[in-house]
């Protein structure tokens, strides 16, 4: 039987199920939009034509929105003439059909809960979709499809639908792309220009980059003691320090500035990261606060410190030795229990692949970064995975790093959208002082002087933007990064 407006199959003989859809329902909103475009305004924050269980209802509000969205009027005579030779429409009763819909609407007051209704049927026949192939997976046992990869699957695949109310891929249409990409313009526009994205809370670094976009992998990659932990940990405490949100017309709570911080910390404890904070936010030494050497005024410090810091919406999991699939569930599950802005892993070498065993490293990093772009596209946040470089790096007379000491770390640079590096003259000028009274003790000291404190962030790639270099000020004692011109700390900055 044909999908129309007044023929519906809701009883799927087949399986002896009924089809979750109210008819009346996906009408009774189409209606409403008709009599008055203002309530689609509303609606179209969370519903979308898919949604809809009749084909006619998906075409009738997909018009019905480009209409409104071009500023015009969705009247059924306006919504008549772009209809007319569209399949099924003539069937369901063409013009007099619309001018039914909107003639007996029952209330515009309530409107908004029948698109409810309608959202929630097709998030109840995603669930069934979703179900009937996990139990039809089940079925059959292969090498290929393991219990663990099905598990996965449907577990992604439940994420989607609970966030969008979404089940399955497909293709988008270029139009909804465009519209994606005017509301980033919006976005950045509205903050005044230049950032698209998550600041970073560095001036120059957001001027470089541009912000931190959504869907990106960004790999933060240095020597051991360069600072890229550090670097991780401040830009995610800027990035808390700044969330805002915003109530949309639908009720529900957006964005609009920093946002919600996960971070993986495989090597170090959730402790010492708060450490590290305290220590930026109290400007007391974290080796200090560490070992309890510490006056009662830097005490005070940081118990003013911890109760400014105790708000900041950042979720730490310290749990070591994790898996990529790991990962993306837990990041799921933090994104739809307290939303996820940023997300970042500290480091992505430390995390393992499917589990099975694996002798080929490079291929298990290649998975891991793979992984990691693909959770940054599903969530709609960028991540920001740290890395470590290999030894080569010290083998140069120059140890500034570069895009050939990831190459062995499999796909990272291919999969990363931007790569940056931390790299620090003096770490390594200190660690080559000449002996102390002699004339090259002097230049050393004069070329020490020189270097200072600042640090060097590398743009090794950049898919919006230009490559380059950033120079930022690095406090050692509080691990702190700030921009080059602010010495002295600020919390505002």
């Amino acid at each position: 039987m044909a999908l129309t407006a007044n023929t519906v199959e809701q009883f799927n003989h087949d399986t002896d199920e009924q089809t979750p859809v109210s008819l009346d329902a996906e009408q009774a909103i189409l209606g409403a939009i008709l009599f008055d475009n203002e309530i689609l305004i509303r609606a179209s924050q969370f519903l979308k034509s898919e949604h809809f269980y009749d084909p006619v209802h998906q075409v009738v509000y997909d018009a019905a929105k480009s209409l409104v969205d071009g500023g015009r009027l969705a009247s059924p005579v306006a919504l008549d003439t772009y209809l007319a030779s569209s399949p099924g429409y003539q069937e369901a009763g063409g013009r007099k059909y619309l001018e039914q819909l909107a003639a007996n609407v029952p209330s515009t007051t309530g409107a908004i809960d029948y698109a409810r209704i309608v959202f929630d049927l097709s998030t109840c026949r995603g669930l069934m979709s979703i179900g009937a192939e996990m139990v039809d997976r089940a079925k059959v046992s292969s090498l290929e499809d393991t219990p663990i990869k099905q598990l996965e699957e449907a577990e992604q695949a439940l994420y989607s639908l609970a966030e969008t109310g979404k089940y399955g891929g497909g293709f988008k249409s270029f139009r909804s792309s465009l519209t994606e990409a005017i509301e980033l313009a919006d976005a950045a526009f509205r903050r005044g220009g230049g950032l698209a994205g998550i600041s970073t809370g560095l001036r120059d670094l957001d001027r470089q980059l541009g912000g931190m976009h959504p869907s990106d992998l960004l790999i933060l990659a240095g020597r051991p003691s360069m600072g890229k932990s550090s670097l991780g940990v401040n830009i995610g405490v800027n990035a808390a320090k700044a969330y805002k949100t915003e109530r949309q017309p639908d009720g529900t709570m957006k964005t609009i500035s920093g946002g919600v911080v996960g971070m993986f910390s495989l090597e170090m404890s959730a402790e010492q990261i708060a450490t590290r904070i305290i220590s930026d936010f109290a400007r007391v030494p974290s080796e200090k606060i560490r070992r309890g050497e510490i006056e009662q005024s830097q005490f005070d410090d940081i118990y003013h410190a911890t109760r400014e810091l105790e708000s900041l919406p950042i979720f730490i999991d310290d749990t070591g030795g994790l898996s990529i699939a790991q990962v993306a569930a837990r990041a799921r599950r933090l994104k739809r229990q307290h939303g996820l802005d940023l997300l970042i892993i500290d480091y992505i070498q430390l995390l393992t692949g499917s589990g099975k065993r694996n002798d080929n490293r490079v291929q298990e990093i290649t998975e891991i970064s793979q992984g990691l772009k693909a959770l940054a596209k599903e969530l709609n946040i960028p991540v920001i995975g740290l890395a470590q470089l290999s030894r080569k790096v010290e083998e140069r007379e120059d140890k500034r790093p570069q895009l050939a000491d990831l190459r062995e770390s499999g796909s990272i640079e291919q999969d990363a959208d931007v790569v940056l590096f931390v790299f620090r003259e003096k770490y390594y000028l200190s660690r080559l002082e000449p002996r102390e009274g002699t004339e090259e003790h002097v230049k050393w000291q004069s070329l020490l002087e020189e270097v200072g404190d600042t640090a060097e962030i590398i743009v090794g790639k950049q898919r919006h933007g230009p490559i380059g270099k950033v120079d930022l000020h690095f406090e050692e004692q509080f691990t702190k990064f700030s921009n080059l011109a602010s010495d002295r700390y600020s919390r505002d900055s």
